[in-house]
C-alpha cells in the first residue's frame, strides 16, 4: 500500500511542485526572447529575494503538513480547524509585511542584491525594481495557494492540484504575452502576470474549500498564537534550507559578475530556471515524504516508515536519472528556447546546464533525505545538510576551483560540493551504526526501541476475502501466544475478519477492485490497539460503528462483540486512506 500511495501522491505532487517553477520558466522564456539580456540579467539578480519569498511559502506548506498530519493522524478535528485558521491568518500577515518591504525599501533591496542604485544610468537596477514591484502585488495569493496545496494533498485531492497548476500556467502565459505585445509592461508587467497566475491557482483550490465536502473551517477564535508558532517551528528546517540557498544564489551571482559579467549572470538565470523544473522531482517526492513520515512517526509505525524509506529512495532515483539524462542530451535545444540571438550567453548556458545536472542528482536526493529527517523529528540533521550543501562545503569548493579554471571551475565546484554533502548522510549513518549501509533499517535512522517490537505486534495486508480469513486466524494465534483470554481472542479474530471482508466487499468495488487493507495489532501492558487502514472508498466511521446496533442480534456479531470492549474508536480519512483505530 505504501508503494502505491507514495507513487500516486508523488506523481501528483511533482506536477503540483511545478506551481513554483512554471511561472519563472515562462517568465524566463518571455524575458529572454522579447526583452533582452539586460532584462534577463535583472531577473537573475532579483532571484535571491524571490527565493526568500518562496522559502517562506514553502515553510508555511511544510509546517502545515507536519501540523495537519499529526492532527489528522490523531483524529482531532479541533486541532485541524486551529491549524487551518492560524495558517490563513499567518499567510495574510506575512503578505502585508512583504508588500511593505518591497515598496518602501525597493532601492535598498536592489543595492543589496548587487544591481546597484536605480537611476537613468543603471538600467539593470531599474528593471530589477520594476519586476519586484509587479511580482509582490500577487504575493497574498502565492502564500494562500501554498498552504492550500498542503490541505488538498492531505485530503487526497491530487486532481484538483493538477488543475490548479494548469490554470496557473495558462494564466501566466496569457498575461506575459499581453504584457509584451499589448501593454508594453516591461519587467513590471512580467511580475504582475506571475501574481495573476497565483490568483488563478488559488481560485481553483477554492472549489474544494467552499464545498460541503471540506472538513476545514476558518474561525477567528480558532486562530491560536501557539498554533502559529507550531507551524513556524515545524517548517523552520525548510526556512533554514531556503535561507542557505538564498545565500548560495546571491554568492553565485556575485561570483559570476566577477568571472563573466552580466552575460554570465543571465546564463545562470536560464540554467537555474531549467534546473528548478528538475528539482520539482525532489520537491514533490520530498513533500510526500514529509507528510507520510510525520504521520507514520507519530503513529510509531516502524514498518510503514521502513517501506517509505525504501520507496522514496528507489522511486526518486528512477525519476531523477531519467530526467537528467534527457536534459543532458537535449541541452542545446532547451537553451535555444530561452535565448535568441546571443551566442556567447547561449554557449555559457549550455555548459553550465550540463555540468549543473550532475550536481542536481545529488541535490534532489539530499532534499528527499531532509524532508524525511524533518518528519521523524531529526530537524538538526535537516539543518546540517542545508548548511553544508549551500554554504559550508559548497562556497569553498566554488571559490577554490573557479580561481584555477574560471567559469568551468565554478560549475566543477558546484558538483564537488554536492557530492561531498551527499556523502555526509552516510557518514552520519556510519557514526550511528558503526557501518555504512544503504539498507532501509540504517537509512531510516530510527532508534532500535522505536515502535512496537515484533514480539508485541502483528501486521498483515489482505486483498481478498480468503486472505482476510487467514489473517483472522493468524491474529488469533498471536493473541493466544500473548496469553489473552480465549473470549477476547475470539472477539478480536471475528472483528478482524468482519471489518476486512466488509471493506473488501463494499470498498473495493468502488475503487476498481484494486485495493489493500492493512491490519495491525499492538499489545502493550496498558492497552491493546487494533488499527485498520485501506485505500478504498472513503466513508464515515459511523458506517462501521452503526453495524453493532443492528436489530438482528446475529448480524455483524464479530464487530458487535468487539465494540463491547472498545475504549476508544477513532477514524480519519487522510491522504485518501481510511484509518480506523480501536483501543481495546
Amino acid at each position: 500500500m505504501i508503494r502505491k500511495l507514495f507513487r500516486k501522491m508523488s506523481n501528483a505532487q511533482i506536477i503540483s511542485a511545478l506551481s513554483g517553477t512554471l511561472c519563472p520558466l515562462i517568465d524566463s522564456i518571455v524575458i529572454g526572447r522579447f526583452l533582452g539580456v539586460d532584462a534577463m540579467s535583472s531577473y537573475g539578480i532579483a532571484g535571491p529575494l524571490i527565493i526568500v519569498i518562496a522559502a517562506v511559502g514553502i515553510m508555511l506548506t511544510c509546517g502545515v503538513q507536519v501540523r495537519i498530519g499529526k492532527a489528522l493522524g490523531s483524529g482531532d478535528r479541533d486541532a485541524t480547524d486551529e491549524c487551518y485558521s492560524s495558517s490563513i491568518a499567518l499567510s495574510l500577515f506575512i503578505s502585508i509585511l512583504a508588500m511593505l518591504m518591497v515598496f518602501a525599501a525597493g532601492d535598498m533591496l536592489c543595492m543589496v542584491l548587487g544591481a546597484g542604485t536605480p537611476s537613468q544610468d543603471n538600467l539593470i537596477a531599474i528593471l530589477t525594481r520594476d519586476y519586484l514591484r509587479g511580482y509582490i502585488l500577487g504575493i497574498p495569493f502565492f502564500f494562500l495557494s501554498q498552504i492550500m496545496t498542503a490541505y488538498l494533498q492531505a485530503m487526497g485531492k491530487q486532481r484538483l492540484l493538477v488543475i490548479s497548476v494548469a490554470a496557473m500556467t495558462v494564466t501566466d502565459v496569457a498575461f506575459d504575452l499581453l504584457s509584451v505585445y499589448v501593454f508594453n509592461g516591461g519587467m513590471f508587467g512580467i511580475g504582475v502576470a506571475s501574481g495573476l497566475s497565483f490568483l488563478a491557482a488559488f481560485a481553483v483550490g477554492l472549489v474544494y474549500f467552499m464545498s460541503k465536502e471540506c472538513i476545514f473551517g476558518f474561525r477567528m477564535n480558532a486562530v491560536r498564537p501557539s498554533c502559529v508558532l507550531d507551524i513556524a517551528k515545524a517548517g523552520s528546517p525548510v526556512l533554514v534550507s531556503q535561507s542557505c540557498y538564498t545565500v548560495r544564489v546571491l554568492f553565485f551571482n556575485l561570483m559570476l559578475l566577477k568571472i563573466g559579467g552580466s552575460v554570465a549572470v543571465a546564463a545562470f538565470a536560464v540554467v537555474s530556471t531549467i534546473a528548478n523544473l528538475v528539482y520539482s522531482i525532489g520537491v514533490g517526492a520530498g513533500s510526500v515524504t514529509l507528510m507520510l513520515s510525520s504521520i507514520f512517526y507519530s503513529d510509531e509505525d516502524r514498518t510503514s516508515l521502513l517501506s517509505l524509506v525504501r520507496e522514496m529512495l528507489g522511486y526518486t532515483a528512477f525519476l531523477i536519472i531519467i530526467t537528467v539524462s534527457v536534459v543532458e542530451i537535449f541541452s542545446p535545444a532547451i537553451i535555444g528556447v530561452f535565448l535568441k540571438g546571443d551566442r556567447q550567453c547561449a554557449e555559457l548556458a549550455v555548459l553550465g546546464l550540463r555540468m549543473f545536472m550532475i550536481a542536481v542528482i545529488f541535490s534532489v536526493t539530499d532534499n528527499v533525505f531532509k524532508n524525511y529527517f524533518q518528519g521523524i523529528n531529526r530537524t538538526y540533521i535537516t539543518n546540517i545538510i542545508s548548511l553544508l550543501e549551500s554554504v559550508v562545503i559548497l562556497i569553498p569548493c566554488v571559490l577554490i576551483l573557479s580561481r584555477f579554471w574560471g567559469y568551468t571551475g565554478f560549475w566543477a565546484g558546484v558538483i564537488l560540493g554536492q557530492i561531498l554533502t551527499f556523502s555526509t548522510v552516510f557518514l552520519m549513518i556510519w557514526r550511528k551504526y558503526g557501518r555504512v549501509s544503504v539498507s532501509p533499517e540504517a537509512v531510516s535512522y530510527l532508534d532500535p526501541l522505536f515502535g512496537a517490537g515484533a514480539d508485541n505486534c502483528i501486521e498483515m495486508t489482505v486483498t481478498d476475502e480468503k486472505e482476510a480469513v487467514i489473517a483472522s486466524e493468524r491474529f488469533c494465534g498471536f493473541c493466544m501466544e500473548k496469553g489473552m483470554e480465549p473470549k477476547l481472542v475470539m472477539r478480536i479474530g471475528l472483528c478482524v475478519e468482519e471489518i476486512a471482508i466488509n471493506v473488501i466487499k463494499h470498498g473495493f468495488s468502488g475503487s476498481g477492485g484494486n485495493g489493500d487493507v492493512d491490519m495491525r495489532l499492538v499489545v502493550n501492558d496498558d492497552k491493546t490497539v487494533l488499527r485498520f487502514r485501506d485505500n478504498c472508498l472513503s466513508f464515515d466511521p459511523t458506517d462501521y460503528l452503526k453495524l453493532h446496533r443492528d436489530d438482528d442480534p446475529v448480524s455483524h456479531i464479530g464487530l458487535r462483540m468487539t465494540m463491547g470492549i472498545v475504549r476508544e474508536a477513532d477514524y480519519v480519512n487522510t491522504l485518501g486512506l481510511n484509518n480506523l483505530t480501536l483501543v481495546l
